[in-house]
């Protein structure tokens, strides 16, 4: 990818890869699941982004404890214990000797299905487990460069639509939405919750910085990120005040700064939204100040 918030470094190493499918390792072009499965019928089935940093799985116990939750929710057996699954994603890195810099998507699917069909009761079989490890760093200048983000019409739905805090394989909300600031000329979109108030963005956690306040969205409407609850940890350790509320986009366009979070980069600071420049200096002080904890933590996790 050129630009945004999963703007990687390509690594040629990623072509010859070794893929976990249910157990066993398979070379990167010989990695297949059956087009009854679950996951490619319908999306039915729940997803995790990790880093390996320094060997270990960066806040393996909050995804874990994240997967498993979204697992039980939908009813989705996913037949190994968290510390099987835990040592199969470890098992499978050092079959590919990393270590650092690598990016790690876990998909656990429903499983093959006798006929294609929504119920679980076509379902034969055990869930599908895959763990795809690449070399991913962030590229570089994102941090200094920052993002362009576009307010889509696209929202985030309550939870008697689909939960949003489910980590889904069914992402073609999120998708869309992502289409509509592509299209628009933006990096990622900015979504909006039923009410109109800002909720998240489209692969990312969005955070504004006001009289040096941090604010983000309530909660109700975007996942559980793993980041987004570290970045609040630590603001409220140095001192910081921060208000998980409801605000709508005229706070955000007159913020002194902002920036998204995720798994794959940390912390990106925003430079526009819908074309009004946010705060002066890219990246801003504060901005700057949790991405410096932030790195902190991780090593002090991955030691």
């Amino acid at each position: 990818m050129e630009s945004g918030s999963h703007a990687y470094i390509d690594n040629p190493k990623n072509e010859s890869v070794k893929i976990f499918i249910n157990g066993e390792l398979f070379e990167r072009n010989e990695a297949k699941v059956s087009v009854f499965d679950s996951g490619f019928l319908l999306g039915d089935g729940l997803w995790e982004g990790m880093r390996l940093h320094n060997g270990q799985i960066a806040f393996v116990e909050s995804h874990l404890n994240r997967l498993y939750e979204g697992a039980k929710a939908i009813d989705l057996e996913i037949g190994l214990s968290k510390n099987e699954l835990h040592d199969a994603i470890l098992r499978t890195c050092e079959a590919n000797n990393m270590k650092n810099g690598v990016h790690v998507r876990l998909i656990v699917s429903r499983g093959e299905k006798k006929t294609p069909f929504q119920s679980p009761r076509a379902n034969i079989g055990k869930s599908t487990i895959v763990i795809i490890p690449e070399w991913k760093e962030v590229k570089k200048g994102s941090f200094l460069n920052g993002l362009n983000l576009h307010t889509v019409h696209i929202q985030r739905g309550p939870t008697t639509i689909q939960d949003p805090q489910w980590n889904s394989l069914s992402k073609l909300n999120c998708i869309s939405a992502c289409i509509q600031a592509e299209k628009s000329g933006a990096d990622e979109a900015l979504m909006l919750d039923p009410q109109g108030f800002v909720a998240t963005c489209n692969s990312t956690h969005f955070f504004i910085i006001r009289n040096g306040e941090l604010w983000t969205s309530n909660g109700l409407y975007c996942l559980e990120g793993i980041t987004r609850e570290n970045i609040i940890f630590l603001a409220k350790k140095i001192g910081i005040t921060v208000k998980e509320c409801n605000f709508s986009l005229t706070k955000v366009y007159s913020a002194d700064e902002a920036f998204v979070t995720g798994t794959f980069a940390g912390l990106i600071p925003v430079k526009s939204v819908d074309g009004r420049d946010i705060g002066e200096i890219l990246p801003g002080s504060i901005t700057s100040k949790l991405r410096n904890e932030y790195l902190n933590l991780l090593e002090k996790e991955c030691t």
